[in-house]
C-alpha cells in the first residue's frame, strides 16, 4: 500500500482542466440595481442567469467575495443527482405526503438542467452515465433492498445486483452487492461554473469579483449593500453564499460547515480500470453513514472521496482546515483496501471542501427583509443540480408567485437549528460515534432514534 500523496498539488483536480478566464473587476463605484446576487458559485449563477430569463430588461449585478465559484462549487465531486431532496429515502421519510412531488421534480431538474447546458453552449463534460450505489455489510445490503423497493414503487429505472453482475460493473471484495441507476448525471463543477459564468456575462449581467458584502440594511427604497469599495442599491437582493457564514444572523445556526476530502489518483490505463470491473463512465458511491463517492475524470483518473466528515468547534472556516493529512491518510489506506491492485498507485491532488449542512440533509429557502431577500442554503452535497431548483425557488419567492415550488413543505418550513456551542460540538460528535457504530453493527444507537424522532439528520 502507497500513501504517495505527500507532493500532491493541494489545488482541487478540476482547476487543471480548464484555464481561468480573466477576472471580472471588483467594485469600485456605488449603483444601483434591480437585483443584486450575493455569491458567485453554482446558486449565485443559476439565479443570475434564471433571473435574466425572466427579467429581460432587468440591471442583474452579481458579486463574489473571491473568484466566482472558487469554494464549495470547484470543489466537489461532481454528481449531479435526478433529486432535490437528497434522495428517495430522504423524501419519504421527511415529506411522505408529498414525496411522488419531491421525486419528479428532482427529476425534472436534472432533464431541465442538461437542457439549459445545451442551450447555453456550456461544456461542463456533462454526461448522464448513471451512479452505482454499493452495499459492504447484511445490513448495507438490506439498505439497497429497500432503495430498490422505494424506486419501485416510484417507477425508477434500476437494478439490483450482486455477484458476477456486480463484478462487471465494480469487482471489489469490499462490496458484496449493488443498485445501479441510469439516470444519474456527473459533470466537470470547474467547467460548469466556467460555462454558467460566461452564460450570464453574454447575457449582460455584471460581473464583480473580489467584492465581499460587509452588511446588508434596507431603507425606504430598498437593500442596501455594503462593500469595502462601494456600496450597492438594490430593489431586490438573493443571497447564495452557501458554505459561508451567513450574513443574515437568523441563519447562522440553521447550517454547519462540514470538511469534506478528496483524493485524486494518477491517470489510469485501460488495464488497471478493467482489473477492477470499472469500464463505464458511471459513478460509485457506498451505503455507509461514513461513504466514499468515487468517480472517473476524462483522462481516466479516479477520485476517490469522502468518509470523513469533520466538525471543528465554533463552526470553524478557516481555509488552513482545507488540507488534514489525516484524513487523506485514511482514504488513501481505504483506497488500497477496496482496490488491492492499485494499492501502489500515486496520488496527484489531494484537497478539502466545506459542506453547507442542515439538520434534514436538504436546502431550504425563504425571505428577509419584507419580502426584498431571497435566500437558500444547506444543501449538504447535494448541490451540484439541486442549486437549480433553488434559484427559481428564490425567484418565485421574490416575485410573490405561487408556485409548486414554493408550496413544497420542504421550502415552507425551516430545518431544526444545531444547538450552541459546546453542545453543538458534543450534540456532532455523539452522533457521529453513533454513525460509525451504525455501519459496524447495523445497530442504530438511542441518540439517533432521537434525533430520527425530532427529523434531525447527519450527513455528508
Amino acid at each position: 500500500m502507497t500513501t504517495a500523496f505527500a507532493q500532491a498539488s493541494e489545488t482541487p483536480f478540476w482547476s487543471s482542466t480548464f484555464e481561468p478566464a480573466p477576472a471580472c473587476p471588483s467594485l469600485g463605484r456605488d449603483l444601483n440595481c434591480d437585483l443584486a446576487i450575493i455569491g458567485g458559485g453554482f446558486t449565485g449563477l443559476w439565479s443570475a442567469l434564471k433571473a435574466r430569463e425572466r427579467f429581460a430588461d432587468a440591471r442583474i449585478v452579481l458579486v463574489d467575495a473571491k473568484a466566482c465559484g472558487q469554494d464549495a462549487s470547484s470543489r466537489n465531486g461532481g454528481f449531479c443527482a435526478p433529486s432535490i431532496s437528497h434522495g428517495v429515502g430522504n423524501a419519504l421519510a421527511r415529506w411522505p405526503g408529498e414525496a411522488g412531488t419531491l421525486i419528479r421534480l428532482g427529476r425534472k431538474n436534472l432533464d431541465e438542467l442538461a437542457s439549459d447546458l445545451e442551450a447555453y453552449g456550456v461544456d461542463a463534460e456533462f454526461q448522464r452515465s448513471g451512479k452505482l450505489t454499493v452495499a459492504a455489510t447484511p445490513w448495507q445490503a438490506d439498505g439497497l433492498r429497500a432503495m430498490s423497493s422505494n424506486y419501485g414503487r416510484f417507477g425508477i429505472e434500476h437494478q439490483l445486483l450482486s455477484g458476477d453482475a456486480l463484478k462487471e460493473k465494480l469487482d471489489s471484495a469490499v462490496y458484496t452487492e449493488g443498485l445501479f441507476e441510469p439516470n444519474y448525471g456527473l459533470v466537470n463543477p470547474v467547467r460548469l461554473v466556467a460555462g454558467l459564468r460566461n452564460a450570464c456575462l453574454q447575457a449582460g449581467i455584471e460581473i464583480f469579483e473580489h467584492t465581499p458584502v460587509t452588511g446588508i440594511h434596507h431603507d425606504r427604497s430598498g437593500l442596501v449593500l455594503e462593500t469595502p469599495s462601494g456600496t450597492i442599491f438594490a430593489d431586490k437582493t438573493i443571497l447564495a453564499t452557501n458554505a459561508a457564514r451567513p450574513l443574515l444572523r437568523r441563519l447562522r445556526a440553521s447550517i454547519i460547515p462540514i470538511f469534506d476530502y478528496s483524493l485524486v489518483t494518477e491517470p489510469l490505463s485501460e488495464a488497471q480500470l478493467a482489473g477492477i470491473g470499472w469500464t463505464g463512465n458511471y459513478g460509485v458511491g457506498d451505503s455507509g453513514n461514513q461513504f466514499h463517492y468515487a468517480r472517473k475524470t476524462a483522462d481516466s483518473r479516479i477520485l476517490w472521496a469522502g468518509y470523513d466528515a469533520i466538525y471543528h468547534y465554533g463552526s470553524n472556516r478557516d481555509p488552513k482546515l482545507l488540507q488534514r493529512e489525516e484524513s487523506f491518510a485514511v482514504l488513501a489506506k481505504q483506497f488500497a483496501e477496496c482496490f488491492p491492485s492499485l494499492a501502489d498507485v500515486r496520488f496527484d491532488f489531494k484537497w478539502g471542501g466545506i459542506i453547507d449542512t442542515s439538520a434534514r440533509t436538504t436546502f431550504f429557502s425563504g425571505l428577509a427583509y419584507g419580502g426584498r431577500l431571497a435566500y437558500a442554503l444547506g444543501f449538504t452535497g447535494q448541490g451540484v443540480s439541486a442549486t437549480r431548483f433553488a434559484a427559481l425557488t428564490m425567484l418565485d419567492l421574490l416575485e410573490g408567485r405561487r408556485t409548486e415550488r414554493t408550496e413544497l413543505g420542504m421550502i415552507r418550513r425551516m430545518p431544526v437549528p444545531f444547538p450552541p456551542e459546546p453542545f453543538r460540538s458534543l450534540a456532532i460528535g455523539m452522533a457521529q460515534k453513533g454513525l460509525a457504530r451504525e455501519d459496524a453493527t447495523g445497530r442504530r444507537s438511542p441518540f439517533l432514534r432521537l434525533l430520527d424522532a425530532f427529523g434531525v439528520g447527519f450527513d455528508s
